[in-house]
């Protein structure tokens, strides 16, 4: 069975207990911010920042209104972020959420090169050597294979983020879309269902997707770029070095046999 969340962000209230409880249970470090003129804080994810959420003024009906986002890893099914993975440390978990498996990682830094939604963030170790480890949400792993549900999830008070099956959540969700396009929200929309295979975090958007930042408008074309770039790329580049290889060695021993042949002349006796 697949799990899923399902995120209806026309309830959301921005209180950000979603981002609180992310921390507390993770054990996730606070972030030194300061006021850049709006109400997110922190204003990106990062590596001690697994979840947060996006505000936005805007205007409706001649009002002053709010469009809250609360973003995350994605927990795709076509995952760039495990397709480029060397390592095998993103993978697809049997439940349908992106795990990590962190002590695999070899912070080549690809996940976050090619994830679409800006997800994976690399934690510095050492500032001496470089070395990092990728970061992300998790989909509280400890939790939800232990029979609890996501802590953002159990946190959050009004009721925006459900935790279940994908199939019913996805029921669920274009139930409520249906409400709100018959109270007026006409772009309301199910995102997810069908984004990168379908996404295993689900939302119920008032407004169209285009209205927020943190979702591109072709995520699909990334993960078509870094299957390309794993699959016949980067497999192309390796045979490049094994030929070069194969070149320097053949170069070596002609230049050896041809110092090893007697030179022509001299004295005979």
């Amino acid at each position: 069975m697949a799990i899923a969340l399902l995120q209806d962000m026309s309830r959301c209230v921005g209180c950000k207990a979603c981002q609180v409880a992310c921390k507390a249970w993770n054990e996730l470090p606070a972030v030194p911010t300061s006021n850049a003129g709006g109400y997110e804080n922190p204003r990106a994810l990062s590596a001690a920042t697994w979840t947060y959420v996006q505000f936005a003024e805007d205007e409706r009906n001649g009002q002053p209104d709010w469009r809250f986002f609360k973003t995350q890893c994605m927990h795709c099914a076509n995952a760039a972020c495990v397709e480029v993975c060397p390592t095998g440390a993103l993978y697809r978990h049997a439940s349908g959420f992106v795990a990590l498996e962190r002590d695999r990682c070899n912070g080549c830094g690809y996940c976050a090169t090619f994830c679409p939604y800006g997800v994976p963030q690399m934690e510095t170790e050492s500032r001496l050597t470089g070395r990092a480890k990728v970061a992300k949400c998790t989909f509280c792993e400890d939790r939800v294979t232990n029979g609890l549900s996501p802590a953002c999830a159990k946190a959050c008070p009004a009721g925006v983020i459900a935790f279940g099956d994908r199939e019913a959540l996805l029921e669920r969700g274009r139930v409520r879309v249906a409400e709100l396009r018959r109270e007026g929200r006409s772009d309301a929309t199910l995102y997810g269902e069908h984004e990168l295979g379908g996404l295993g975090v689900l939302y119920v958007l008032p407004e169209s997707p285009a209205r927020y930042r943190a979702l591109p408008a072709d995520p699909d074309g990334t993960w078509r770029v870094a299957t390309g770039w794993q699959r016949y790329l980067q497999p192309l580049g390796a045979a490049g070095l094994l030929l070069g290889a194969a070149g320097l060695i053949v170069n070596y021993l002609s230049v050896r046999r041809a110092r090893s042949r007697p030179t022509d002349g001299g004295s005979h006796e």
